[in-house]
């Protein structure tokens, strides 16, 4: 098993909003992240000591990011920015992560096209699946990250 950078270095995102713990296995097309729920994230609710299962789609977009990011640092760049366009057909058999679950996260490459990529995605307790889902993302190129950057800003 290879020992993988700490996913904040494979995320560019800061704390609190990086909201997996860390990644267990990258290839070429795929990613192994986990979770920890815990009161440390932002989403955790301290009176029913859980977190909504719809959060689940941010663990599995995360774990995307951070494939991303260490093919990036592969090439020896910086974890790009992406974005997260949408989610098709997320479906969950829980309603909540309680407190204290270890989660698997699993993303597979269906597609890739300039920038744009589709990932199918799922979360696992206990070896089960419990969510899964579709991501459809985006990375622009430098050029275009700066494009939108600056039309934001007009």
């Amino acid at each position: 098993m290879t020992n993988y950078p700490c996913i904040d270095q494979l995320l560019p995102h800061d704390k609190p909003m990086i909201l997996i713990d860390r990644a267990l296995d990258i290839q070429q097309d795929t990613i192994h992240c986990q979770v920890e729920i815990s009161a440390s994230n932002p989403f955790f609710n301290s009176d029913s000591q859980t977190i909504p299962a719809y959060v689940g789609i941010e663990f599995m977009a995360q774990s995307v990011a951070a494939w991303s990011g260490y093919h990036a640092m592969q090439r020896n760049e910086e974890p790009p920015i992406g974005f997260l366009l949408g989610s098709r057909r997320y479906a969950s058999d829980i309603d909540m992560f309680a407190q204290g679950q270890l989660l698997d996260i699993y993303a597979e490459k269906m597609m890739e096209d300039n920038g744009m990529a589709v990932f199918k995605a799922h979360i696992e307790l206990e070896q089960q699946q419990i969510a899964s889902c579709q991501l459809n993302v985006y990375v622009p190129s430098p050029e275009k990250l700066q494009e939108m950057k600056i039309r934001s800003q007009q």
